[in-house]
Parts: C-alpha cells; structure tokens; sequence
C-alpha cells in the first residue's frame, strides 16, 4: 500500500494521522536561537507567550534532509511507494527538501512529491483524500495525478484577530496593522496559486467577524465536496467555533465536519484568534 506523508503544516488532527496512517515530517520552528519540531516539541501556546515577550514573530525553517531521509527510508525499504505533500513552495523550501530526500535514497521514481499550494488544512484536505485513495489500493501515480485535478479545488481561507503577527512577519505593513487595529478590521485571507493574499475587511468584534465570514460563503459551501469540511483554528472561544459548527450542520451539506488546531508554523504567523473554514469545491 501507498505511504501517504506530509510536512506538518498540514494541521491534521492525532485522531485523523492515525485513521488514515498518514505520518509527517515536522517544520522548525525557531524562538530565537532556539529549533523546535513543530508539532512535537512546542505547542502554539508557548509561541504566543515567547512572541509577546520578545515583541517579534519566530521564524519557521523547512525540515533537514537527513530528517526526511530517516522517515521515507523504511518505506522504501518495505517496498512501498510514497505521495508526499508540502506547504506551498511559495511559502518554505519543505517540497525541495523532499524531492532531494528521494534522491539521496535514489528513489526518484518512487516518491511522489506534492506542492498542494496551500497551508493548514487546505493541504490536510488534500492529504486525507490521498490516504482514502491509497487505502483503496490505488497506486502513487494514480494518487498524484488525482491530487493534481483536485489542487485548485481546494478553498482555503481565514479571518485573522490581530494584525500584529502578520506585520511582525512582514505580510502586512506597519501601517495597515495600526489602521487595522484602531478601527478593529479583520481581513479575509484566501490561499490562492499558494499565495496568501487579502480579502474582504470585516469590522467589529471578532466573535461576530467569524461568523459573518462563513455566512458569506454559504452559497460555495452548499455546492462543496460533500465528503468533509474543516473548520481550522488558532485558539479561538468555545463558543464561537460551536456557532461555527452549528451553522455548517444546519446546512446538511456535509458527511464530516472536522475541527483542528493549527499547528506552531501557521500559528506563529496568523496569531491567536484566527478561524478559517476549508473546504473542496465540487
């Protein structure tokens, strides 16, 4: 059977890794001079408190090769195929990382390395189909060519509390977070061609901001893939990711709706508060 592996930008709940035995390759994330694995050896929490001490948002780094060579080796070994998936080339050199992995292992023709153009869980989406379609005997070439057709389905987007982590980043100018802030604007984000670009700005609490969001693309959820729908976020209230919950169920589209946490390398540059609601166009 296909061996499905993905970086872990892919924000892919425990639960759903071990459902679909689909293993990651973790980021970096650097607090200073400080490396952590991301997802294994710090938690999007301490981000937020070592960001707000030292004022500035950490940087993230691609895996090491060595790191990728050590975890699609035994794979291989095993005889089996790979279908790999990484964050946006736009966004980290985690693809480049993976094709030259299947080099050093001269497996070139055995591993399948994905670029899903997207982020969080615009690329988990794309992961757990692959992990279906891997489950059901399908091969990495029919994996792939099947990924491909469904990359630019995949609708990905956000609303973000704070300017700050995006400007800290250097996404946003200083500018539009002091404009943004004073007058309590929440950009839309979408993920489109793997670029991050700014949508509509709504204003106002962002309790109600969410809310908002996902009413705007009812119409598009009510024609999505019906399979599954992710609602992604950085730490946000109970309640409102319940609204949110509540809100897509009342629209009997989907067989699944599936909640994760964002992983250390899109929390550290969104911030806390963000929500985004995922989904494949049909």
């Amino acid at each position: 059977m296909v061996k499905i592996i993905s970086d872990s930008t892919c924000d892919l709940s425990q639960e759903l890794l071990k459902k679909y035995d689909i293993s990651i390759l973790p980021l970096n994330i650097l607090l200073g001079e400080q490396e952590y694995r991301d997802g294994e050896e710090i938690t999007p929490e301490e981000i937020y408190r070592w960001s707000e001490e030292h004022k500035e948002t950490p940087k993230t780094a691609a895996p090491s090769i060595e790191r990728a060579v050590a975890l699609f080796e035994p794979y291989l070994k095993e005889g089996r195929e790979i279908v790999c998936f990484s964050i946006s080339e736009t966004m980290s050199s985690s693809n480049n990382v993976m094709h030259l992995a299947a080099e050093e292992l001269e497996a070139e023709d055995k591993v399948w390395v994905i670029d899903s153009a997207n982020l969080s869980t615009g690329i988990g989406l794309l992961v757990v189909e692959a992990a279906i379609l891997a489950g059901e005997g399908r091969s990495a070439e029919e994996i792939a060519r099947k990924m491909e057709e469904l990359k630019p389905r995949v609708r990905a987007s956000f609303v973000v509390d704070t300017l700050l982590y995006l400007y800290r980043g250097g996404r946003c100018s200083g500018l539009s977070a002091l404009a943004g802030g004073a007058l309590k604007l929440h950009p839309r984000i979408d993920v489109k061609d793997g670029v991050m670009g700014s949508g509509k700005k709504y204003r106002g609490a962002i309790d109600k901001v969410i809310l908002h969001y996902v009413a705007d693309m009812e119409e598009e959820l009510k024609n999505a893939k019906p399979d599954r729908v992710f609602i992604t976020h950085s730490g946000c209230d109970r309640e409102v990711v319940d609204q949110v919950r509540d809100y897509l169920q009342e629209l009997h589209v989907f067989g699944e709706i599936l909640e994760t946490r964002a992983g250390g390398v899109v929390s550290s540059h969104c911030g806390p508060g963000t929500l985004g609601v995922l989904f494949i166009a049909n």
